[in-house]
């Protein structure tokens, strides 16, 4: 999937990836997909919540090897 811009929250443990994805959908435009890159594998509930929470749209995790590709819509400002 493509993304506009990503976030490389990899070695990094909950909270962590969630805050640096809250900062950076901030720079996003309605519209934007951010991806994530993280091997916490907190991010699989983490982030569905996170968007749910703040609505934005959860697209998609994607798996490979030890690390996960999270992809987000942004909905709102």
């Amino acid at each position: 999937m493509d993304s506009d811009e990503k976030v490389d929250a990899v070695g990094l443990y909950c909270p962590m990836p969630i805050l640096l994805t809250t900062k950076k959908m901030k720079e996003l435009k309605i519209g934007q997909v951010l991806e994530v890159i993280a091997d916490d594998e907190g991010i699989v509930k983490d982030m569905p919540t996170w968007c749910k929470t703040t609505g934005n749209q959860f697209l998609k995790i994607e798996k490979n090897d030890d690390q996960f590709h999270v992809f987000v819509k942004k909905l709102k400002d």
